[in-house]
């Protein structure tokens, strides 16, 4: 695995290293002593599957804060997205701040989101699949999240969603000072 680093610190693009032959390729997508090696103290201990069946499907910008927050490893299986994550820590000099990328199944790249970031996706191809491997046991109840069209994030989507949730469609907005 290679990890590259992103705009936003902490945040890093996981990119395989297959072994490919005549049979195709074997790939090695999670390892815990080579991401203890790279810096990155992650333990996966729930791994989950959003299935999206419809092109531009939007998901986010979602977190949850301490005591409950959640590092996340995720990674395309079908498809592709428009990744985007935003920086929510209080106290950090990128505060909302946010990085964009493509992820697509094809490349496998996965991409490691630690605690105090928003994440969201648009997907960008009909039954796209992202597998999510989470730092901790999701906790209902404390879901927390911002509106993916806040003007004070200025996200630059690909398109607009043509499939969106009730909850993401009515996330608040960040207010100025916050």
């Amino acid at each position: 695995m290679i990890f590259e680093e992103t705009a936003l610190p902490g945040v890093l693009r996981v990119r395989q290293t297959p072994n490919r032959d005549e049979r195709g390729h074997f790939s090695r997508l999670y390892c815990p002593e080579e991401f203890a090696r790279a810096g990155i103290s992650f333990t996966s201990t729930q791994i989950n599957l959003s299935h999206n069946a419809a092109k531009h499907t939007l998901r986010g910008l979602h977190w949850q804060d301490p005591p409950f927050a959640e590092a996340k490893f995720i990674r395309v299986t079908q498809g592709a997205i428009f990744e985007v994550v935003v920086d929510i820590r209080p106290e950090s000099p990128t505060r909302h701040r946010h990085i964009t990328l493509e992820l697509d199944a094809r490349l496998g790249d996965g991409l490691f989101i630690p605690e105090g970031f928003a994440h969201g996706f648009l997907t960008l191809e009909p039954e796209t699949d992202i597998l999510y491997q989470m730092g901790r046991l999701y906790e209902p109840g404390h879901a927390l999240g911002l509106r993916w069209d806040d003007p004070a994030l200025g996200i630059r989507w690909p398109a607009p969603p043509a499939v969106l949730g009730a909850a993401d469609r009515n996330w608040p907005l960040i207010r100025a000072g916050s």
